[in-house]
């Protein structure tokens, strides 16, 4: 069970995980790690890439949501809707106890990323259309104070 901790542990500070949030579909800039790549490095495997992404900017974002959820939390792979309209997926969430909500981290198209109204999003969890509003700072130790301690 040590895993399931620290998967939840990590929704609380908004990390994303391998093979969840970061995949080769994904580019850096719309992952959230563009804190880590340096473009003016010699060249690279992919700076070409990366260079292009940057400039355009990529068209998703990953993003992390507070999700009204009753008796059952988003695992992954559950639409992400605003409005009347799918607009993207969850890749991972789950309860976090310390903070005691529901989160969950998916890719939503940039132009609505910066919607952060209360329940602008839905995610369908069971069939049933659950309120999510996106975060922007980690909800457990959002300046890393503790983790540096």
């Amino acid at each position: 069970f040590g895993m399931r901790a620290l998967l939840a542990l990590r929704l609380e500070k908004n990390f994303p995980t391998w093979f969840r949030e970061l995949r080769p579909i994904y580019g850096p800039f719309e992952a959230g790690m563009d804190r880590f790549i340096r473009l003016d490095k010699p060249d690279f495997i992919g700076k070409a890439a990366a260079v292009e992404e940057h400039k355009s900017g990529g068209t998703l974002r990953r993003v992390s949501m507070i999700v009204e959820a009753t008796d059952a939390d988003v695992l992954g792979d559950e639409p992400i809707w605003h409005g009347n309209k799918v607009i993207g997926w969850v890749t991972s969430g789950g309860y976090a106890h310390y903070v005691d909500k529901s989160l969950a981290q998916g890719y939503v198209p940039k132009e609505i990323a910066n919607d952060l109204g209360h329940g602008s999003f839905a995610i369908e969890i069971m069939g049933e259309l659950r309120k999510a509003t996106i975060i922007t700072d980690p909800l457990f130790d959002p300046e890393g104070k503790r983790m540096r301690a």
